[in-house]
């Protein structure tokens, strides 16, 4: 029986990113090992016939906090903001949980293999949003002299969501930590302290990036155990782009030691003339080769 499981969510506009997330899984003969997941926030019939002889399960998402049906405006995909922090309960035979984002792939497994290892003992296996080349880590509007307005990501969040200002202070520059990628064991008190801040978070704020926020706060103000992982782990290619090795074949990180993309994860889109690479597969951008050479690339998984 299969101890691990990798699980992610979709709906019918992005079943070909889920595809090829599920395509970069499976490549690797370490995969026969882990099971794969889906929970369905939308996608057609015909889309999880073609899933089912690819994973092991697949599950309706379903709203499992109340929110206002007035937020949701028949967005079904917005149940991941929700429903990922409940994966016990949707598929309760496995052990260990790595969420991967639809809109991310997997380059290397080691990286995978890396997660699993990271929520030993329940800690949370995750990455923060910065690292080597990243030049702004929050935003602020500088007003006269000394005053300014803090504008991170998760200093509007949590004053939008009106989790009160000395939590909101307490975030407002720590590293933001990006949940598209993480890992939990089944029995890790990580789970209910961020169903405990997710239920909190929806209540006034919206409910896209509620669940960020909500495991923020898990790290940053419960002080729930966590592991860090290098960036590579998890790539936000709209923060900074990798670079090409043409003699690997493989995406890197664009410093030294240009260490291999793990995940590839396209977070917020690459767009281009007003395309987003997501929607797109035939948008390239240029990016750099080990040997300073200008290429232009699909940062999509090709198999």
């Amino acid at each position: 029986m299969k101890k691990n499981v990798i699980v992610s969510l979709a709906d019918a506009n992005y079943f070909p990113l889920l595809d090829e997330l599920i395509s970069s899984i499976k490549r690797f003969d370490e995969s026969r090992n882990v099971a794969i997941c889906i929970l369905d926030a939308g996608l057609t019939q015909e889309q999880k016939e073609k899933l089912s002889s690819k994973v092991d399960e697949i599950k309706s998402a379903e709203w499992d906090i109340d929110v206002p049906e007035y937020k949701v405006k028949d967005k079904e995909w917005l149940k991941s903001q929700v429903s990922r922090a409940f994966l016990p309960k949707y598929f309760p035979k496995y052990e260990k949980y790595l969420w991967i984002d639809c809109d991310a792939w997997v380059n290397d497994w080691n990286c995978v293999e890396l997660y699993f290892k990271a929520c030993n003992d329940g800690k949370l296996g995750i990455t923060q949003t910065i690292g080597p080349g990243y030049k702004i880590t929050s935003k602020v509007n500088w007003l006269v002299g000394k005053l300014a307005i803090i504008k991170s990501q998760n200093f509007k969040h949590a004053v939008k969501s009106k989790i009160g200002y000395d939590k909101a202070r307490k975030l407002a520059f720590a590293p933001h930590i990006n949940i598209g990628v993480f890992s939990l064991e089944k029995n890790s008190k990580g789970w209910s302290s961020w169903q405990n801040n997710l239920s909190k978070t929806l209540k006034a704020g919206n409910i896209f990036g509620s669940e960020g926020l909500a495991i923020n706060m898990s790290v940053y103000i419960d002080d729930l155990e966590t592991e860090f992982l290098p960036l590579n782990c998890n790539w936000i290619t709209s923060n900074l782009l990798p670079k090409f090795n043409q003699t690997t074949n493989t995406f890197v990180e664009p410093y030294l030691p240009n260490y291999k993309i793990g995940i590839m994860h396209l977070a917020a889109g690459i767009w281009q003339n007003g395309k987003d690479m997501r929607v797109d597969k035939d948008i390239q951008i240029e990016i750099e080769t080990l040997d300073n050479k200008k290429i232009a690339k699909s940062l999509r998984f090709r198999g």
